[in-house]
């Protein structure tokens, strides 16, 4: 059995891939190819580092681990996508919707 990653990161009892350049770039792309994105920040769990979730105006969207939850708030400012704790205020309904309808297309 392999061993964790050279840069992962210990989150409790658990090894998790740290967030790279290309999970930035990822970010970047979806924020600059897609309308009402609104970023929602998701803190460190036992099995999961700080990550940003973005979601487009019809409910798609991305999610991507990030160095923590300031450089998250940061980077959503720094390219006008209004912020949220989503530990705080969930996610948004119109991202349940665009799942369901994925899946009853079979996608």
């Amino acid at each position: 059995m392999r061993g964790p990653a050279r840069n992962a990161t210990r989150t409790g009892s658990t090894r998790v891939r740290a967030s790279d350049g290309a999970d930035e770039t990822h970010l970047l792309e979806f924020v600059s190819t897609r309308k009402g994105v609104e970023g929602f920040v998701e803190p460190r769990t036992a099995v999961s580092d700080v990550t940003l979730l973005l979601v487009a105006h019809d409910g798609e969207w991305t999610r991507r681990r990030v160095p923590s939850v300031d450089w998250a708030h940061k980077f959503c400012n720094k390219h006008q996508v209004p912020s949220y704790d989503a530990a705080v205020v969930g996610v948004p309904q119109r991202m349940r919707d665009y799942n369901r309808r994925r899946k009853q297309q079979g996608l």
